[in-house]
Formats: C-alpha cells, structure tokens, sequence
C-alpha cells in the first residue's frame, strides 16, 4: 500500500492564494520556497512536488491571472458599434483589475516579466482587445496600425487601473478620470 497523498488540490490551491499575495506585496527576490510553504500551512517538499519549485508556482499564479483576464475580457458581447465594444472592453479591464488586484499586481507588476512584443496566444488577454480593434478599423471608425492602438489604450488602461489600485485616485476621480480618458484615447486613433 502507497503513501497517502498529502499534496492534494487543497494544498495546491493554498499555495497559489498565498503566492498571488506575496508576489503582489514583496519583491521576487525576498518570496522563499520556505515562506510560501510556512504562510500555506505546508512543507517545501509540496511547493517542489506540486510545481517543480517556486518558478513552477510562479508560472501557475501568472498563468491563472492570464486566464482571469482573458476569461473577463471575452464575456463582453459585441455589438454594431465598435467604439461600443471598445469601451465595454476597457470597463471589463478595469472591473477585472479592480477585483483581482493581487492577480493584476502578479501580471504586471514585475514578478513576470510582461512583453507585449510577444506572440499573441488564443488565450491572451489581448485577444478581444486586437478584434475589436480590427473590426473598428474594417469599419473605418479608427485609423492606424493595429499594435500601436492596442498599446495606446493597454498603457493608458493599465495606468489608470494601477493608480487606481494604489490609492492614489479616490472613487470619483478615479470614475470620471476613466470614463473621459478612455474616451479621448479612443478619439484620438479616429480619422
């Protein structure tokens, strides 16, 4: 008869809370295979058996906020206005951040390094993003090239939700802020 098996889902799924929430709020460098394990309630051997170390729940953390966002963004229903669409795909952004702060803080903000020079995967969170655009350009409602009006409005998006994040902007500034910039962002690549 085998050992029973004490690394279970239910250790799994501890370490990945504990991991969002140490990789968000401290340095990589400072996030030890004992820390994780300790603030889990768990051994170093569990981070090792379940993610081949700490690189392995990295990876998992990133790839669940990847997912979270992608799943966000591809709810929202397109409809015969693609500047519509583009701005529902902004508010969706910021819900998702706003809601899963320490998932947006692991994507973006430094425990991975983020390239968005990279291939475009079918589930990037940039997907919807880049066929909204698409279309909007098809239908000669925006003009420029593609990648550059997806950086345009991640960076201000991801400005504005990272402040927003931080405290530095309170509820209504940060509402009205959102609402108006997004918009300018947006006028600005029109013909």
């Amino acid at each position: 008869m085998g050992r029973p098996r004490t690394n279970d889902d239910t250790v799994k799924e501890r370490l990945v809370a504990c991991a969002t929430e140490m990789f968000a709020t401290r340095p990589r460098e400072l996030v030890t295979v004992r820390a994780l394990a300790t603030a889990a309630g768990t051994s170093t051997t569990a981070v090792y058996s379940l993610f081949d170390g700490k690189d392995g729940l990295i990876g998992e953390v990133r790839a669940r906020a990847v997912a979270g966002l992608f799943q966000g963004l591809s709810a929202v229903p397109t409809s015969e206005d693609p500047l519509a669409d583009l701005y529902a795909l902004a508010v969706a952004y910021r819900r998702w951040g706003r809601e899963h702060g320490h998932l947006y803080t692991v994507l973006f903000g430094g425990v991975q390094t983020f390239d968005p020079s990279g291939a475009v995967g079918t589930g990037d969170p940039v997907r919807p993003l880049l066929a909204a655009i698409d279309r909007a350009l098809a239908e000669s409602v925006l003009a420029g090239e593609p990648t550059a009006i997806a950086l345009s409005v991640w960076v201000t998006l991801h400005g504005l939700v990272t402040l927003e994040l931080a405290g530095a902007l309170d509820a209504a500034t940060a509402e009205t802020t959102f609402r108006s910039t997004i918009r300018a962002t947006l006028r600005g690549w029109r013909e």
